[in-house]
């Protein structure tokens, strides 16, 4: 995984330090920990070091690449490092030491060893002439620790453990000695099978007749029997803020990207989410604002699904929990619950402010952290460790409203008794996690509640907004927000269709998938489930719980009242369209650790795989069809390397079904990626812009391969459509896909643009990212970004625009021109012209291309 955010490409070993840098190369790793246990540097060791760094890792990429991806063997291996190995011998032979540096091991000892062990294990890959090498190798090798270290990394494999982050690495260059084709998308299908190879044949030939009939669209979408059904949620938003970009990609995107691939798989599903509404966070917000809490909601809301129709989230209803049924429901599994004696009455300490005469609920109060120390602590939980609180453990606690320092009193309040409801939840927890997709950190986080045992857990709150307790006594109490928000996926459902009980009220059909960032995790994964097997009443629990880790903006954390970072209502004011976020803020996904947002990555990432890689294979294999065939797909005469091209293609695809399935997101991404960059190898190496003007057979080579290409375009843009939906729809309607074919994406790779089919206008799909448009963005968003001039929207253009988006570039078109003809007439700074006249063309450049008109290139000033 790539798990430094600043790295385009997956790099292992990474040390990230306390201080949240990054170390990512071996002998920096080792330097470090071996500074810390007290070794004082020395020249010779350093030199070996850099040595390893510059000259010894690219040669042993090269070999371990050709003979772990490639199935290469021998000479083909060892002949681009055979110069470090005989380097290393001659130095041990020279100095006549057992070391590299002296008598005894050194860092550099560890680290060549380390690098060269997964491959001189293989006794063929040590030649026997090397005396003093083989002799120093199978000394390391010998001793325990390193015997230790290989059997953890390789686990038994060989050099084949390393093939999941060899295949993600780029083609290494050739290098000398070494007998290496110029033909790469020949070396990367050595390795298949002849069997897989006549299957992914096969599969091309059944063409458009293997795409099942479309499932009929249901409305409202519901559970059939005998048949796939997916449920997935998105973890409710609290409708008091504005999602920014950590919150957007922990929930609805990562959720959308799963829902938009089951419908792609015809599984019968239903997306959901919404907002959450009541509780403490909302009083707070409307008192700050002025308004009533309702009002709040209604607000905010709006501004959610505004965000989210923005990213082009797919919901089938995006609901909230302020409504009739979200009451009905709680208070039933409340009721269930209480008649089964898992309720219970308790007198509670709770801070209560004096001069604004209430108990404050949970975020009426901050303090500092017990735990961490944190000087921000809700009275709930603390953003900073993670911790849950009882609002009296706070220091320092002061009341949100008038900031004076409440005291202690006693008030009474309703528990779920979880103890009583342990039991229950282990057993459930013992059918479910074996085989289930449950993330590492969610199954973490529920043990170490349960290690610890579980507590009685409070219901009730102080409060006036939130879901009335029906319960003599406590008519002045609401129910506390995390007891009844997870109900809200189950209401929200109730207010999309009458029947919901087939969804909700049927775990032997329905697997639930729900999504969210690791703080909901004990809520969704103990206190939900608790609340409904104790109910008794037959409740979908949780099949596939995923939680994110944390996404941080550039060196810190989101903050709308610093002005720091991107929130959703922003990201449409910079110009980036919505697809170019969702590429990247799902290709630093937070999977196995936090990771950040950061500007300059954002631009390499476009500028690199999305320009450079997607938009370059699939516009050239577009243009190739319009500009040799008229636009018309030619005749396909397969080769051996084509098929094997087309068994590799297979087996990428279905590595991708693979990882969705088991909801590895980013993994899955850069599946696409990988089949992008093996179709520009293959355009690369049969260059048919040349075959096209020689003989007979070069046309028809030409046209083999540019039907081959287009037909893996194709192929992309339904891949794609889980992630980027609009670039998506942009390439099928460009290369006119059939719709059975946009609707549907198989395990296996048929023909779905045969010869003859007729292909529409192609144009570019994605606009480069400059260095001047980023760091601007980089300034606005870093604090105070409320004194920035709004900048100017780039609408992306396309070949398939309508009136609509034409009549809008038209407009902006306008609009610019009149500012450059402004600060013309106020001469200006001749820079800040040129600036504004540079918007102006590049806009003009996107109208054309809208209307379909050519561009003309500019040679020189004209007279007006």
């Amino acid at each position: 995984e790539c798990v430094v955010p600043f790295l385009t490409r997956p790099k292992v070993p990474v040390l990230q330090l306390d201080s949240g840098n990054y170390l990512f190369s071996t002998s920096a790793i080792c330097r470090y920990f071996f500074l810390l246990s007290g070794w004082e540097q020395d020249d010779l060791t350093n030199q070996w070091l850099e040595w390893e760094a510059t000259e010894l890792q690219p040669a042993l990429s090269a070999a371990l690449y050709y003979l772990v991806v490639q199935g290469k063997k021998g000479e083909d291996v060892l002949g681009p490092i055979r110069r470090a190995l005989t380097y290393i011998d001659h130095n041990l032979s020279r100095r006549s030491c057992p070391f590299l540096a002296g008598e005894t091991e050194s860092l550099a000892d560890i680290v060549l060893w380390g690098a060269l062990y997964p491959l001189l294990q293989d006794p063929a890959y040590l030649p026997e002439e090397l005396g003093a090498l083989h002799s120093w190798f199978q000394t390391l090798s010998s001793q325990e620790p390193c015997q230790r270290a290989a059997e953890m990394v390789l686990k038994q494999q060989g050099v084949l453990a390393l093939r999941p982050y060899l295949q993600k690495q780029p083609h290494p260059s050739s290098f000398e000695g070494g007998a290496v084709s110029n033909e790469p998308e020949e070396e990367e299908l050595a390795t298949l099978s002849e069997e897989e190879i006549a299957m992914a044949v096969s599969a091309w030939e059944q063409g458009l007749g293997s795409i099942p009939p479309l499932r009929p669209q249901q409305n409202p979408v519901l559970p059939v029997a005998g048949e796939r059904n997916v449920l997935i949620t998105s973890a409710l938003p609290y409708v008091n803020n504005v999602p920014h970009l950590g919150n957007i990609i922990g929930c609805v995107l990562s959720a959308d990207v799963f829902a938009r691939y089951s419908r792609l798989r015809q599984w019968n599903t239903l997306y959901l989410c919404g907002t959450d509404e009541y509780g403490t966070a909302t009083e707070t917000k409307a008192m700050e604002e002025g308004l009533t809490p309702q009002e709040i909601c209604d607000k905010y809301h709006a501004i959610h699904a505004n965000i989210y129709r923005w990213f082009n989230i797919s919901f089938d209803i995006f609901g909230r929990t302020t409504t009739p049924q979200q009451t009905k429901i709680t208070q039933d599994i409340f009721q269930r619950l209480l008649t089964r004696g898992f309720v219970f009455q308790d007198t509670m300490e709770q801070l209560r402010c004096e001069h604004c005469a209430r108990f404050l609920a949970d975020r009426f109060v901050e303090g500092v952290c017990p735990f961490c120390g944190y000087e921000e602590a809700r009275g709930d939980q603390c953003d900073k460790c993670g911790k849950l609180i009882n609002a009296i453990e706070l220091k320092k606690p002061q009341c949100k409203v008038c900031r004076s320092c409440p005291v202690v009193k006693s008030s009474q309040h309703l528990f779920l008794d979880l103890p009583k409801l342990e039991k229950r939840l282990e057993e459930w927890l013992g059918k479910t996690l074996p085989g289930s997709d449950w993330t590492p950190n969610a199954r973490f986080i529920i043990r170490s509640w349960l290690r610890d045992g579980l507590k009685p857990r409070c219901i009730t709150r102080d409060l006036k907004w939130g879901t009335p307790v029906p319960l003599e006594g406590f008519e002045d109490k609401v129910f506390y927000v995390w007891f009844d928000a997870t109900i809200g996926y189950v209401s929200i459902t109730a207010n999309y269709t009458d029947q919901w009980e087939r969804w909700w009220k049927n775990p032997e059909q329905v697997n639930l998938y729900q999504f969210m960032a690791k703080d909901n995790v004990p809520f969704h994964g103990l206190v939900f489930p608790c609340s409904a097997l104790g109910a008794e009443d037959n409740y979908t629990l949780v099949s596939h719980l995923i939680a994110t880790e944390y996404l941080n903006y550039e060196d810190g954390k989101f903050s709308k009242s610093r002005g720091v970072g991107v929130f959703g209502d922003m990201a449409q004011d910079t110009g980036i369209p919505a697809d170019i976020w969702r590429f990247y803020l799902l290709s630093i996904r937070p999977e196995g650790q936090d990771s950040a947002f950061s500007w300059t990555d954002m631009l390499l990432k476009n500028n690199s795989e999305l320009l450079n890689n997607l938009g370059n294979f699939i516009n050239r294999a577009g243009m190739f069809v319009s500009k040799f065939f008229g636009g018309c797909v030619p005749e396909m005469v397969l080769t051996s390397d084509d098929q094997r091209l087309l068994a590799h293609v297979t087996l990428e695809l279905q590595h991708y079904h693979q990882l969705l399935e088991k909801v590895r997101i980013r993994e899955a991404l850069r599946s696409i990626l990988t089949i992008s960059r093996h179709g520009n190898q293959y355009i690369q190496v049969n260059e048919p812009w040349k075959r096209i003007k020689g003989s007979e057979a070069d046309r028809q080579r030409a046209g083999t391969v540019t039907g081959l290409a287009v037909n893996i375009a194709a192929l992309l843009s339904v891949m794609l459509q889980p992630y980027m939906p609009t670039v998506s729809a942009t390439i099928q309607a460009q290369l006119q896909l059939p719709a059975p074919a946009c609707s549907v994406l198989l395990t296996s790779f048929p023909c779905t643009l045969p010869a003859g089919h007729q292909i529409g206008t192609v144009s570019p799909l994605f606009q480069k990212l400059e260095n001047d448009q980023i760091e601007s963005l980089r300034q606005r968003f870093g604090g105070g970004q409320a004194k920035a001039p709004p900048t100017p929207v780039v609408v992306e253009a396309t070949a398939t625009a309508g009136p609509q988006q034409i009549q809008v570039l038209m407009d902006e078109v306008t609009k610019q021109g009149n500012i450059v003809r402004e600060l013309k007439a106020q001469k200006a700074d001749k820079n800040q012209v040129a600036a504004e006249v540079a918007k102006l063309l590049d806009l003009k450049k996107q109208l054309a291309l809208a209307e379909g008109k050519p561009l003309e290139t500019p040679k020189g000033k004209k007279k007006k």
